[in-house]
């Protein structure tokens, strides 16, 4: 089918829509990291790597229970309302994790935020990969990541902008008492209500996912959807091809079938690639760039800036990555980016400790974020979104997610003590290590998938 028969306006529309739960993602994943110099000394937990490493780590435990319940939700309710409650969840964190001043309480908020994170990151990709026609399909789903990128971006400038100046030999109980240790901490939180809200109403406006209405057996909403997106030629083949994929593995919702034999393989390796793209490490520069910085011989006020520019590194490989992923391939730009962060962390820890320091690590920190946001940050949520069957993709998704968020909580509830323990050098040569190992399975494991319709990848 030629391409400039599909309604790209209508499929644009949908997947940014559909793609703001990526940005709000963002935005509340990283809000957190600028916010930290400031919120840690209010609290007083600066002395106590454990509680870091909980307030850093504790929406990832609501991500755990979004990503759970968001295969079941998603085949019960359909893609759509998961969608509007998690900006619902995103709304009342935003407004409540700024507005207390017990640990406890922030916590709190903070896990309902991670449930809106769990939910969006499981469902957003699902989404965007059933409403896509297949050449445009990586493209499509790299918006998400391309959404959660700006959503990172604008927490750092946000913050950025937010904090007072902070002198370079400033003490705990200066910043504590600062208006950053006070108010401006929580401006930062506050300042996501607004996407968040119009997150909230445009996911009313969206149309429900033709593959999750055609296996309901609702053909006639599924096909006008489909017609809508392609046009009449398009929607007969894609409602041929859906069809006949249900028929085969039945269109009910099988839980157990996640166990057999022929779709085993493919969950284990969702599962794998899911945990790697949070375990190769690169997360860890986001949530503790003060400890990153400081080691390097940056003060807080610099660690600020430094953010800025990782961030603006990291959208400007994020859109080459969405140029190439229908092109290069996947399995590529995984293999790429696996071995480019294997090498880069064996640099980064050897700069640790040697003592090398300044702008040495802030290149190093950059050429990371660079390899990971056009490989492994875009490319893993499309081969997640494209591997699994129709009739467990709900099921299957929400277990791949899970492993991601278990990994991403294990990593930064860990880095604190690696790092006590390890120092920095030797907790960047372990992330060299696994991903060196990363490299390996996907060199084995990993098919290509890139130009095949979702149909095409399920007979293989």
């Amino acid at each position: 089918m030629s391409k400039s028969n599909f309604n790209r306006k209508y499929i644009l529309g949908i997947t940014l829509v559909s793609a703001m739960g990526g940005l709000l993602f963002g935005y509340d994943w990283v809000v957190i990291g600028g916010a930290k110099p400031f919120y840690e000394r209010f609290f007083n937990i600066t002395q106590s790597p454990y509680l870091q490493g909980w307030a850093m780590s504790s929406a990832l435990i609501g991500c755990l229970f979004g990503a759970m319940s968001s295969g079941y939700l998603a085949d019960r309710l359909g893609r759509k309302k998961p969608l509007i409650m998690a900006a619902a969840l995103f709304t009342i964190a935003a407004i409540g994790t700024g507005a207390i001043s017990d640990f406890t309480l922030f916590i709190v908020f903070r896990l309902i935020g991670g449930l809106g994170i769990g939910l969006a990151s499981a469902i957003s990709p699902m989404y965007i990969a059933e409403i896509s026609p297949a050449d445009m399909r990586g493209r499509l789903v790299s918006v998400n990541q391309l959404t959660i990128v700006i959503g990172i971006l604008a927490a750092q400038i946000i913050n950025y902008f937010i904090a007072d100046n902070v002198p370079a030999a400033a003490s705990d109980e200066f910043i504590r008492n600062s208006w950053n240790g006070q108010m401006g901490w929580r401006w930062m939180f506050w300042a996501g209500t607004v996407p968040a809200l119009l997150f909230f109403v445009l996911s009313f406006f969206i149309p429900e996912s033709p593959r999750l209405l055609a296996k309901l057996g609702l053909k006639d909403a599924s096909f006008s959807i489909l017609r809508k997106i392609g046009g009449m030629d398009y929607a007969l083949q894609e409602q041929k091809e859906i069809a006949k994929t249900l028929t085969e593995s039945g269109s009910k919702i099988d839980w157990q079938a996640l166990r057999s034999k022929n779709i085993r393989p493919v969950l284990v390796l969702g599962v794998i690639l899911a945990a790697f793209q949070q375990w190769c490490g690169i997360n860890v520069i986001f949530n503790y760039a003060e400890e990153i910085f400081a080691s390097a011989g940056y003060s807080v006020g610099d660690m600020l800036f430094n953010i800025v520019v990782t961030g603006t590194v990291n959208l400007i490989f994020t859109l080459l990555a969405m140029r190439i992923v229908d092109s290069w391939g996947r399995r590529n730009l995984m293999l790429l980016g696996s071995i480019g962060l294997a090498a880069v962390y064996l640099a980064l820890g050897t700069s640790y400790f040697f003592e090398i320091k300044g702008p040495a690590i802030l290149v190093l920190v950059m050429v990371a974020i660079a390899t990971y946001a056009m490989t492994l940050a875009p490319v893993t949520w499309v081969v997640l979104s494209e591997i699994f069957p129709n009739s467990v993709r709900g099921a299957a998704m929400a277990l791949a997610t899970t492993a991601l968020w278990l990994a991403c909580f294990a990593l930064t509830y860990t880095f604190p003590i690696l790092n006590k323990l390890l120092n920095a050098s030797g907790t960047f040569w372990l992330y060299a290590f696994i991903c060196l190992s990363g490299f390996l399975f996907i060199l084995k494991k990993l098919p290509e998938t890139k130009g095949k319709t979702l149909e095409e990848i399920e007979k293989m």
